[in-house]
């Protein structure tokens, strides 16, 4: 009998139970201290330069692919021309005008708009908002035919012809000198020499007097190895390349600190525009004409004759002790174009009664031009010229 077939076997299927996700507790955050003052302090200086770094990257390229900036904007008119002599009149920009007028003579070395820079920070711009009649000189640069132009040239023509101008201009005879430099070096010459002449009053920025006390500057013009002849012999006007080359050598890592600071500051638009005028100024320079540069070179800066009374101009001695009228000099502590022990003289040597002498706080520019000149030198001068003005 056949065997029963058998039925195979099936094998159970389990089905998983469905998995449930497992929930863990939340973990316990540890509570954050708050930053200390210190450390807010640091991550504020952090995000600070941050900033700074990113905006002097963006300014560095607008630097260097912007234009020289415009200066000498302060109106004027040239009522008087002769050669590459300029004589400018300022229009008044005030109600009233005190009446001296004030002449301002500038370096025969430098243009005369570092007087005049740039509204906000010209010294020309604030005399005459301040109520002054201003004239100015500007020299020009000097043509090769001008090298023959000597000191006698400048204080006994120039600058009188310049004062009759003035004089014809404003109807007033007496007049106001304010010399720069090597400016009140010439403004100095000129009232020595006439000491009954129409100056009303005399103010001198860092001017050059005793040429024992001019440092490197005497040292390097020392006639055992500077040859004065030979170079205006051969050039006639003195290079200007030649001028600030000597005045760099004074300070020999000052362009280069400039050059750092500007740009750990190109993040701030007001350094860079003070700056950028600076900069094209002092880059600025013309020649010295050569007769000029040759007589001072051998007769004050070899013999300092002025300082001992021994110079001669036109067979006429210059004594100062022939300037009678009100006298300011200021000096700049920080000078090394013309150091404090070069024109700390001049107020002693001089024979007016009422002089004054001021050392302030800056270098041979930054005394006239630039935000500290802007507190310090200029409302000295407007208080010492508003009480000697009428």
């Amino acid at each position: 009998m056949p065997s029963p077939t058998t039925a195979p076997t099936r094998a159970a299927t389990v089905t998983p139970a469905k998995e449930r996700p497992v929930t863990m507790p939340p973990a316990q955050k540890a509570p954050v201290a708050p930053l200390t003052e210190e450390e807010q302090g640091l991550s504020a200086r952090v995000r600070k330069e941050i900033e700074r770094t990113i905006q002097r990257q963006v300014k560095g390229l607008e630097y260097i692919t912007a234009g020289d900036p415009a200066v000498g904007l302060t109106p004027k008119d040239t009522i008087y021309s002769r050669g590459t002599l300029k004589l400018y009149h300022y229009r008044p920009q005030s109600d009233e005008i005190y009446r001296v007028p004030v002449l301002l003579v500038m370096s025969l070395v430098s243009k005369p708009y570092i007087l005049d820079l740039t509204p906000g920070q010209s010294l020309v711009e604030f005399l005459v908002q301040k109520g002054y009649d201003i004239f100015m000189i500007d020299w020009g640069t000097p043509r090769p035919e001008d090298a023959k132009l000597r000191l006698e040239d400048y204080v006994d023509d120039f600058i009188p012809s310049c004062i009759e101008k003035v004089q014809e201009e404003t109807g007033e005879e007496e007049v106001s000198l304010v010399g720069y430099c090597m400016g009140g070096l010439l403004t100095l010459l000129y009232a020595a020499l006439n000491p009954d002449g129409p100056m009303k009053n005399l103010a001198c920025f860092t001017t050059p007097v005793n040429y024992d006390g001019m440092g490197l500057q005497k040292t390097f013009a020392d006639p055992r190895w500077f040859d004065v002849d030979r170079i205006v012999d051969t050039l006639g006007n003195v290079p200007p390349e030649m001028m600030s080359s000597s005045f760099e050598m004074l300070r020999p890592m000052s362009k280069s600190i400039g050059q750092v600071r500007l740009w750990d500051n190109m993040w701030n638009d007001e350094f860079t525009r003070s700056f950028r005028l600076m900069d094209r100024w002092g880059a600025d320079q013309i020649p010295f004409p050569g007769e000029t540069f040759r007589q001072t070179t051998k007769e004050l800066m070899w013999e300092n004759k002025l300082v001992k009374g021994e110079l001669e101009l036109g067979g006429r001695r210059v004594d100062l002790k022939n300037i009678t009228k009100p006298l300011l000099h200021v000096t700049a502590e920080h000078d090394h174009i013309v150091p404090a022990d070069a024109s700390r003289d001049l107020v002693l040597l001089a024979g007016s009664e009422d002089k004054q002498d001021i050392i302030m706080k800056g270098g041979h520019v930054s005394l006239v031009a630039g935000g500290n000149a802007i507190y310090r030198l200029w409302p000295q001068l407007d208080r010492w010229l508003a009480n000697r003005s009428y």
